[in-house]
């Protein structure tokens, strides 16, 4: 533009020697305007593409922001964990009598550890008649001075494994002396991990489990559904004589409404479709889920939580743990609990009502 204007310049002089200087001030107003104006179209041009760049980078801001926005909003906060609120207790059976016989069962995962960490507090103030223990892993020669100098439960009967110390056991402490006191099945395949304990009371017989587990991998699957077949058999049996209460840790979840997660353990240990069938059969031999009896359509009930991945706190869980009762007690069932705000294990407590 400079070169331009001095060439302009040279001409004008030139001009106005030759035509005077009132012809040349005319003509150099006119070349000055027509400057003026390519400087107005040039800043004029210069200040578009200014402002369209700062629109573009406005729309960009815009378009980040939205974008942000839409994460944001797609981002949904983690859902409250579904808990399940055990409500008040039904004290009255359906035909109307009291509850005259109350049972607790409970996997303590450890019987000394579950001293330490103040289990008999709970069950001072839940105050059974009975009271069961699973998965003891506790030899008699072992067991806390705590428990066994009780004198809320003067008769106190314990079962261990033979082979194994620090593995499975069961333990039943009763207020009143039962009629008799018999360990394990009457199969030495079974009986030498102690996991069965019965007691027979005038009315009905009182039976504790802790069922195998088919364990990581379905290791000891087959093992598994051997023992369903047999325990149903005993169970039968006794029945035939007088009406039965089982309680333990069954190590079945048998529906899907009874886990957290179904569909992701279709092929794990304690909802196969084996050992699921397994508890269809013993249900379909004369027996009642007392649970589901009272309450069919209750779903995040759970009776065991992993430790791992605070698999509690977010009630991701499994009902593995029951009270099966013989079809001739069940005019008498006033509750069947799920006592899952009591702490000490990786299982709940759950608690029997029933008049017998």
């Amino acid at each position: 533009m400079k070169l331009f204007s001095l060439t302009v310049k040279k001409h004008e002089v030139g001009f106005a020697s030759c035509c005077g200087s009132a012809t040349a001030r005319v003509l150099l107003q006119v070349r000055v305007v027509c400057l003026r104006g390519v400087f107005a179209v040039r800043e004029s041009s210069s200040m578009k593409r200014g402002k369209n760049a700062e629109e573009t980078a406005a729309d960009g801001e815009n378009d980040s922001n939205s974008a942000s926005a839409k994460k944001t909003k797609k981002a949904k906060e983690p859902e409250a964990p579904v808990m399940y609120d055990d409500p008040p207790d039904k004290m009255t059976s359906k035909d109307g009598r009291s509850a005259n016989m109350k049972i607790t069962s409970w996997n303590v995962d450890g019987l000394r550890a579950w001293v330490k960490k103040n289990g008999l507090d709970w069950v001072r103030e839940e105050a059974p008649d009975v009271l069961c223990l699973q998965e003891t892993k506790c030899g008699q020669k072992d067991l806390p001075a705590d428990i066994t100098s009780m004198p809320e439960y003067p008769h106190k009967y314990w079962a261990v494994s033979d082979d194994k110390e620090g593995y499975s056991g069961v333990a039943m402490l009763c207020k009143t002396e039962p009629v008799k006191v018999t360990y394990g099945i009457g199969k030495e395949e079974h009986d030498k991990e102690g996991r069965v304990i019965t007691a027979e009371f005038p009315d009905f017989y009182l039976v504790t489990v802790y069922v195998p587990n088919s364990g990581r991998g379905l290791v000891r699957h087959d093992y598994r559904k051997t023992w369903d077949v047999d325990f149903r058999a005993y169970l039968t049996e006794l029945d035939i004589q007088k009406p039965l209460v089982l309680c333990g840790d069954l190590n079945v979840a048998h529906q899907e409404i009874d886990l957290k997660n179904p569909k992701g353990n279709k092929k794990n240990a304690g909802f196969t479709p084996e050992e699921r069938e397994g508890f269809s059969q013993l249900l379909s031999s004369g027996f009642v889920d007392s649970f589901r009896e009272l309450y069919p359509e209750q779903a995040n009930a759970y009776t065991f939580w992993t430790y791992m991945m605070n698999a509690r706190g977010k009630n991701v869980g499994w009902r593995l743990d029951y009270f099966v009762l013989s079809s001739g007690l069940l005019p008498g069932l006033c509750d069947s609990k799920i006592r899952n705000k009591a702490m000490g294990s990786d299982h709940c407590p759950i608690t029997l009502h029933i008049a017998v």
